[in-house]
This record gives C-alpha cells, sequence and structure tokens, in this order.
C-alpha cells in the first residue's frame, strides 16, 4: 500500500473515512499517563483522536498540528509509528480539522513535539500491546511470547508471523493495558524516533500540488480584498461606493466592523471589496478611495517614541527578581561596565501573506485558513457569525511561513463576515504591502546593562533593565510593562551565578499591535545578554567564552523563584525540563571546538559568539564575519551548537537550526519596523529586506546526544545569532554595535 497524506475533514470523516470492525485508539489530550479507551467501530464511525487502525492493517495518525516547514506533522507520526512498529508506507496521515478533542492545536511556542511526545507515544505503545495480547489469545501462547515487528505480529514459539490487519478486530475488544504496564520499546529497537524521515509532504512541495492557504478554490468563490484604518484604532470615515461598483468584476462594497479594544485577534476594520477575481476587487479598492480618521494613534513616531523608552529606563523600576545588593555591589565595584541596547520594532516576514477562504451555508460556516491554531480561529471567529466555536469548522492548509503572525486570525474574521454578507464563498486575499502595514509587530525595545569587576576581572554584580510595550496589551489595556512571561523569555532564568543580580523593567504603553515573533522577547534579551558579556569579557582582558563560563560558574540547576522570580518555564515543571548550567556550558564548548573560536583571524575578519536557552533547549552559535575596508559586511560561516533532549527528527531539528540562522542573520541586519504619525512606513521587501542566498551563511550544525526528553526546536536558534555576529564585528573592526539593524552603521 503506498504511503497516503490527505486533509480530512469532519464531514469527510462522516462519508467515507469511517473505519469498520477497526480498532481505534482514544490517547489522552494531556501529557499525564494513559487515559484512554478502545472503542469497537460500528458503521461510519468518526475517528476522535490521534490513532486508529483499519481492518486491513492501515494505520491512521490524525495530526492536530500544522506543517509550516517545521516538519510537526512528520514528526508527530515516527513517534507512533515507532511504538507501534508500523510500516511506515501504509500510514495514512490525516491533517487533523480544529476541535478540541485534540487538545492544544496552537503550533507555536516550539510545542509540538515537546508537548506531545508522551501522548503520541502512549497511544503507539498502546495499540501495540492490545494487537500482541489479541494474537497471544488466537495463537494460545503468553503476550510475551508474541512480538510486534514491521506491522506483523511473530509468534516466538511457532515461529510464524501475520499482518497486522488479522488481529485489528480482536484487539479493539480488549481492555486498554494499565497506564502503569505500558512498556515502550528500547533505544536500540527504535526505527523511526532519532532517525532522519522525509517530510510527508516533500514530494507536493517539489511538484507544486501542495495547498497553502492562497492555493483554496471553491466553486463560485469571490476574492475580497481590503483597506484597513493605517493607523490602529482608525475608523473609516467615507468612499465612493458607485465609482467602487462600476469597475468589471466588483461584486459588491462591504464596510468591515470597526476595531474596540482590547484588540486580542480583531479585525483592525476598514472598508472590504468583493469581486471574481482579485485584479478586480484591487481597482473597485482603489476607486472607491477609502478615507480614515486616524484616532488616538496618530501621534506614534518610533523615533520620538525611542525617547520614551530610555525615560522610562531612568524612570521606575518594576523589580522581577532580586539576589543579594547589585547597587552596593556596583558602588563598592573595582569598575563598572555599562551599556544601553536598543532593538526596533520587528516583522514575520513570511513568504506566504495571510489569507483565508470561507463558505457560509446558511447556517453553518466552514473555513480554510493558513492559520497556526485552527481553535483559535474557531473562537475569533464566532461571535462575528452568530455561531458557536464549535459551530465554525476550520481546516488549516499547509502555511508558507508563519512565525507567529498567523496564530493571530484577524484575516479569518474579515473572510467569514464578507461570507456571511454576500452568501457565497469567499477568500480574504492579504497582499505583502497589507501584511507589512497591518501586521502584529514585534516589540520596540531598550535595555541598560551593568556589570561590577573586580580587579582580578571577576563579576560581582549584573544589573539589567528592559523596557519595550506588552504583547498582553492586546488582551488587557491597562497592561503597561512586561509581565513575568515575557520576562522570563531569556531573563529571569539567567544562568549566571554572580552573587549579586537584579532584573527590572520599566512602564510604558503600545500604539501598535504587538504579537509574539519567532522567539519572542528572547530576540532583545539575548541580544543584550550575550552583546554584554563581550563587553565584560574585553573590559577584564578575557576571552568571550571563558568569560562565558565563569559567569554560569558551577553545574547545577537553577530556580529562578528562589530569587523571587515568577518563572513559568515556558509551560513545562523544572522537574521534566530544568534550567541546566551543565548542558548550557556543553554547548558552548561544543560550539568552540566546531569553529575553532579563539584561533587568530585574518584583518577584518572576526569570530563572535553567544549562547542561550529558550523554549527549554540549549543553543550556542559562532559567526564569522568579514568587513571591508570601507565598512561593508558579509557573513560567510556560522556554527550552531544544540541540545534539544531527544532529536526525533534530526533532518528537521538540523533544518530548523539552520533557518535560525538566516532568520536571526535577517534581524541583525536589516530588520526594522518604523512608523511616523501612527502609520508604518514600510510596504514590501524593498523597505523591509531579508537575507537574500548572497547574504546568508553557510551554517554547521551539531546536535548533542543527551538523554533527556525533547525540548523545543522551532525557536531556540534564534536568539543567539544577532549577538554573535555584533560580538563578531567588534572582533574585527573593534567597533561596538548596540542596536539594531546594523545596516550602515559601519559605514556611516
Amino acid at each position: 500500500m503506498t504511503r497516503m497524506v490527505e486533509n480530512v475533514s469532519r464531514r469527510g470523516v462522516l462519508k467515507g473515512a469511517g473505519i469498520v470492525g477497526g480498532l481505534v485508539l482514544t490517547a489522552p489530550l494531556v501529557s499525564k499517563g494513559l487515559m484512554a479507551e478502545i472503542k469497537k467501530a460500528s458503521g461510519m464511525l468518526e475517528a476522535t483522536n490521534y490513532l486508529s487502525i483499519s481492518e486491513d492493517g492501515t494505520v491512521n495518525i490524525y495530526i492536530h498540528r500544522v506543517e509550516m516547514g517545521q516538519g510537526s506533522r512528520t514528526g508527530l507520526p515516527q513517534i507512533i509509528a515507532d511504538e507501534l512498529d508500523a510500516d511506515w508506507n501504509r500510514i495514512n496521515f490525516v491533517a487533523a480539522f480544529g476541535d478540541q478533542k485534540f487538545g492544544d492545536q496552537n503550533t507555536d511556542g516550539s510545542t509540538s513535539i515537546r508537548k506531545f511526545y508522551d501522548t503520541f507515544r502512549h497511544a503507539g505503545a498502546a495499540a501495540r500491546m492490545m494487537l500482541e495480547q489479541a494474537a497471544a489469545e488466537k495463537w494460545g501462547v503468553s503476550a510475551d511470547q508474541v512480538m510486534a515487528k514491521e506491522h506483523r505480529l511473530h509468534n516466538k514459539v511457532t515461529g510464524t508471523s501475520a499482518d497486522y490487519s488479522e488481529f485489528v478486530a480482536a484487539a479493539a475488544e480488549l481492555p486498554v493495558p494499565d497506564a502503569s504496564s505500558v512498556a515502550y520499546r528500547a533505544k536500540e529497537d527504535r526505527r523511526f524516533i532519532g532517525k532522519p524521515v522525509r517530510n510527508i509532504y516533500m514530494k507536493e512541495f517539489v511538484t507544486g500540488s501542495s495547498q497553502f492557504g492562497q492555493d483554496v478554490r471553491r466553486e463560485g468563490m469571490l476574492y475580497a480584498v481590503a483597506k484597513r484604518p493605517p493607523v490602529v484604532g482608525g475608523k473609516l470615515t467615507g468612499y465612493n461606493r458607485e465609482a467602487a461598483m462600476a469597475v468589471s468584476g466588483v461584486v459588491d462594497v462591504v464596510e468591515l466592523p470597526a476595531m474596540e479594544k482590547p484588540i486580542m485577534f480583531k479585525p483592525l476594520g476598514g472598508l472590504a471589496v468583493l469581486a471574481t477575481n482579485t485584479y478586480a476587487a484591487k481597482k473597485g479598492l482603489e476607486a472607491a478611495a477609502p478615507e480614515f480618521e486616524a484616532g488616538d494613534n496618530s501621534g506614534y513616531d518610533t523615533t520620538e517614541y525611542e525617547k520614551t523608552l530610555w525615560q522610562a529606563i531612568d524612570g521606575e523600576d518594576v523589580n522581577h527578581l532580586k539576589r543579594g545588593d547589585a547597587d552596593k555591589a556596583l558602588t563598592e565595584a573595582a569598575s563598572v561596565v555599562e551599556a544601553d541596547y536598543f532593538v526596533p520594532h520587528l516583522h514575520h516576514a513570511p513568504m506566504e501573506p495571510p489569507a483565508a477562504t470561507a463558505e457560509w451555508d446558511g447556517d453553518a460556516l466552514k473555513m480554510w485558513v493558513c492559520c497556526q491554531d485552527p481553535q483559535s480561529v474557531q473562537n475569533t471567529v464566532a461571535p462575528y457569525v452568530g455561531l458557536k466555536p464549535e459551530q465554525v469548522h476550520v481546516e488549516a492548509t499547509l502555511l508558507g511561513g508563519a512565525f507567529g503572525r498567523k496564530s493571530k486570525p484577524d484575516f479569518a474574521a474579515e473572510a467569514a463576515i464578507l461570507a456571511k454578507h454576500v452568501g457565497k464563498p469567499v477568500k480574504m486575499v492579504w497582499t505583502r504591502e497589507d501584511d507589512v502595514q497591518h501586521s502584529y509587530y514585534h516589540t520596540i525595545s531598550a535595555q541598560r546593562v551593568k556589570g561590577a569587576l573586580e580587579a582580578d576581572g571577576t563579576v560581582t554584580a549584573w544589573k539589567h533593565k528592559t523596557v519595550f510595550p506588552s504583547i498582553f496589551e492586546i488582551f488587557d489595556p491597562s497592561t503597561e510593562s512586561p509581565v513575568a512571561l515575557e520576562m522570563g523569555l531569556g531573563l529571569l532564568d539567567m544562568p549566571f551565578e554572580t552573587p549579586n543580580l537584579q532584573i527590572d523593567a520599566g512602564r510604558v504603553k503600545g500604539h501598535v499591535r504587538i504579537g509574539w515573533m519567532r522567539s519572542v522577547t528572547n530576540i532583545q534579551h539575548a541580544f543584550a545578554l550575550g552583546s554584554f558579556v563581550d563587553e565584560l569579557a574585553k573590559a577584564a582582558g578575557k576571552r568571550t567564552d571563558d568569560m562565558w563560563l565563569e559567569l554560569i560558574g558551577s553545574d547545577r540547576m537553577i530556580d529562578p523563584a528562589k530569587d523571587g522570580a515568577d518563572y513559568f518555564n515556558y509551560g513545562e515543571t523544572l522537574d521534566r525540563h530544568p534550567v541546566d548550567t551543565k548542558r548550557l556550558k556543553a554547548v558552548l564548548k561544543k560550539a568552540v571546538e566546531m569553529s575553532g573560536y579563539g584561533k587568530d583571524m585574518p584583518k577584518g575578519h572576526g569570530l563572535g559568539i553567544s549562547v542561550h536557552r529558550s523554549f527549554v533547549t540549549y543553543v550556542a552559535n559562532v559567526v564569522e564575519v568579514v568587513v571591508s575596508d570601507d565598512g561593508r559586511l558579509s557573513v560567510p560561516r556560522a556554527w550552531v551548537a544544540a541540545d534539544c533532549g531527544l532529536a526525533v527528527n534530526p533532518d528537521r531539528v538540523k533544518a530548523q537550526m539552520e533557518g535560525a540562522v538566516v532568520f536571526g542573520t535577517s534581524i541583525a541586519l536589516h530588520g526594522q519596523i518604523t512608523a511616523k504619525d501612527g502609520r508604518i512606513e514600510q510596504s514590501n521587501f524593498d523597505g523591509y529586506p531579508v537575507c537574500r542566498i548572497e547574504e546568508s551563511p553557510h551554517v554547521e550544525v551539531a546536535i548533542l546526544e543527551t538523554t533527556g526528553v525533547p525540548g523545543g526546536v522551532g525557536e531556540p536558534g534564534v536568539p543567539p545569532v544577532a549577538p554573535a555576529i555584533t560580538n563578531a564585528i567588534f572582533a574585527a573592526t573593534g567597533n561596538r554595535i548596540r542596536r539594531l539593524p546594523i545596516g550602515h552603521q559601519l559605514t556611516a
């Protein structure tokens, strides 16, 4: 049987994907123990969770996370396939629709494998044990005399074997093994976990047959484009409906509901034009010439706002962690090193701009969305169309990149509103300009760091203050300071053994929509942290890697709560995912070994290093830069050492680390969103460039083999990149870069 990949909707399951006499394993929605039930299928049955086996032996794996190049829809089936010892070519990979029964479907925060490793492992192992028990009863032997291997059950007594299909019906009648009795396969017996497995969509990617959000087509579908208020919170004041309707192909002109606080994932409002094709919709929108009032954020100017950030740095401290007395140690130090760091607003810039298609049939809504979380789409859309979330059927298409933007489904709500209004399928098309100018941006930030040095170069105090508009302001407009969760991304878990440590925040308000972007506030925090370690090392006359090791200190597990921090550890317990300094030092040492960090470099060449733990994974980065006599910068090589615990698919881990280096290099070299009069000044890649091929470094990746449970992979490679680059620039030129992007700072 050939391998199958399909997107199966609820209706599709009911129509033809039911299992007659099959085995349906309903695995737990959380990874605490195995609480499963086996249901004997009768007639058409909707599969309700992650795994079922058809009577012909086909293994159906229902993958509840979305695919945006990171490989979740390959890695999760690897886990079940290994524990079930299935034939990979007899697996039916089913992309699950949005439904609470699948648990958390938000493909964000580097959680897909680390949050569901146990769940999928339990499902596969329980099903295997039940098949073995069914075979044992049929053959009249004990269960330990039966072995599952490569989709067959083997009788150790007689030497005979039979296909899984012969025992599916009998297995469906058996009780589920008690959680404590579930036996997992030994590491040496694994055929999929820890092995490189090709992405299940590779053929579709290569042939161009895969379906992304922009590819969806429905019979009689209309296309919509919109003009939104250029300033967040602005309102539509006028437009020329007659002129728009006069454009050939235009079907309707619709006012979108004005956005009210809290912002959340609500549409921005504005004017939409529906037409028989995208070109006509665009021309109709031009003819409509919508006008807007700016609203409260019309005075937002990022150049002026930076002054507000520095005023907040000098203003009230909101303390989040305190160990010892940093102020006293700074006063008494032999010398003090101090530096300020700035990171502007950033944009996700995925290859595929947002897109959503909605189909209203009179009392129900069906949607195809390039989203990171179909349940979030359901919850966001439902109030706009008068339905309950579970009545909105959402299928997540493949995503042409996302990086956090597509977890905010404002664009899906627009499609739903228009589909219900016009009574026909509607595709909401966002242009590149729409995406750049109406995003949820990475926050703008300022940081001040002070370090106390003794005469021998020992660091006795680190005082760190960070100021930025909080993401949580979109949910609670009263928010005026970063919350503990944001502070915990790279600061509250600072791994230093210095006796005096203080972490503070300041108070500011935002004026654009702030949202999470790949690695979130780790971006600015790692930039300041990694840069300042380099500055301390130079002030102390030490190598930067040695300074890192001295600051990190002894091998230990860190609990930030002991220093008064409210630390959430990326949603994990410290027992399962400790802050382990030994692992941090190990990736640092491996990166030094790989790159030869510390060796003599030619004129104009420099190596920079940084290390960071984020999303419970440890990553060290060394970067080589070359700076010409006239200040032109290139980044020819980068080395990454990563410890993500168990790497379910090493090829995907390597690819994610390579992509993270390119993403981080884009941030360091070019990333900058600016606003004037409340309006975003950039509109496309000419104003917001990302790294081109010739700018992207050659990347070498080492994945450290450890016994730890899986950690995050998609985001942890980003944070150390920018400080490694700017540290390398200092090594090459003696010029210290403390604000991003680097841009023309070397040629100015």
